[in-house]
């Protein structure tokens, strides 16, 4: 069979310390050692630069090639170029077209614009099956009239060469690692006994006593600085709840870091209205929070025990992730649903 990957990044995350382009790559990795050509679409960003994209570029894309199946890495960031390559596809395969959904842009940045909601909706029904995050944002995407054939992902993959972290003394330390920009709660803790090392660029000038910085590195590398008990997964400048546009989409998506830190073998402390809470619980891979306020009497009335199992599941789940096993298992249901 003749299977491709469609995916592009923005030129300037590709060598960043911040990990967005990261999802896409690795399930470009895994989905190559199941015999898929990956290929860079290099798409342009300026308007003019779209337009010529359309005209010259796009009517030859695929042209006579036989393929079967392909995986498209949405968003690309155009709804106008996601439009015109569909349209494409299907004028030249006869290919099925899975959409690999890393984010509905709708609800990430584009909550209440109507027109915007409309065409992403639209590509959305415009292809054979989604792969979605999980039940929440397969449910939301039902209730606004999606029809297609939607697989649950239920965790990413993490391409990690790092060691798993093996188990450590129980001391109450825990790990945030992302962009600080967007982390504003964090100048707010003030733990007591918790520990909180901080990973990431755009650090801030003063952080709290409880708050230590511990410099920024590249996603392949992070790992192997990573060694405390827990991985925090928290959005917005709040302590009560994960607020702002993030922060309420963490009810419908699936935070790349929570697969950073469970593929290190480190559980993760995530709010308990995140989308990702059901996974954590049901897996027994971390624990869920209302309140990080809550976090210092949790973790001090925590036994080494409760600990020591959660260690252990993060660990055995950590060895799925690094082989890909979800987005491989989820490709082979979309490829197979009739």
């Amino acid at each position: 069979m003749n299977n491709l990957v469609l995916y592009s990044v923005l030129k300037t995350s590709k060598k960043s310390k911040d990990a967005g382009p990261k999802a896409k790559t690795d399930i470009n990795y895994f989905l190559k050692e199941q015999g898929y050509q990956v290929i860079d679409m290099d798409l342009p960003v300026s308007h003019f630069d779209k337009v010529m994209y359309r005209l010259f570029k796009l009517p030859k894309f695929l042209k006579h090639q036989k393929v079967d199946n392909i995986i498209f890495q949405y968003p690309i960031y155009s709804l106008f170029l996601t439009k015109q390559i569909i349209t494409r596809i299907r004028k030249n395969t006869r290919a099925k077209l899975i959409f690999m959904v890393h984010d509905v842009e709708t609800l990430r940045v584009y909550l209440g614009d109507k027109n915007f909601e409309k065409g992403e909706l639209e590509i959305f029904n415009a292809v054979d099956a989604l792969i979605v995050h999980n039940e929440a944002m397969k449910d939301w995407l039902q209730q606004k009239g999606v029809t297609t054939p939607m697989i649950v992902l239920g965790v990413f993959d993490y391409f990690n060469p790092q060691s798993i972290q093996p188990i450590k003394e129980f001391n109450q330390s825990v790990c945030f690692a992302g962009n600080l920009q967007k982390a504003e709660f964090l100048t707010k803790l003030n733990f007591k006994k918790t520990k909180m090392a901080v990973y990431g660029p755009n650090q801030k000038d003063k952080y709290p006593n409880c708050v230590d910085y511990q410099g920024a590195y590249l996603p392949d590398e992070l790992p192997k600085y990573l060694n405390e008990n827990f991985g925090l997964i928290w959005d917005g400048d709040t302590l009560d709840r994960c607020s702002g546009t993030f922060g309420e989409y963490m009810k419908y998506n699936n935070p790349h870091k929570t697969s950073l830190y469970l593929s290190s073998g480190i559980p993760v402390i995530i709010w308990k209205k995140a989308a990702m809470a059901e996974f954590i619980e049901k897996n027994q891979v971390g624990i869920t929070v209302d309140n990080l306020n809550e976090l210092d009497q949790i973790l001090e009335n925590m036994s080494e025990e409760t600990y020591l199992t959660l260690k252990n599941n993060a660990m055995n789940l950590a060895e799925k992730l690094r082989n890909g096993e979800y987005i491989k298992n989820a490709i082979k249901q979309a490829i197979t649903n009739k």
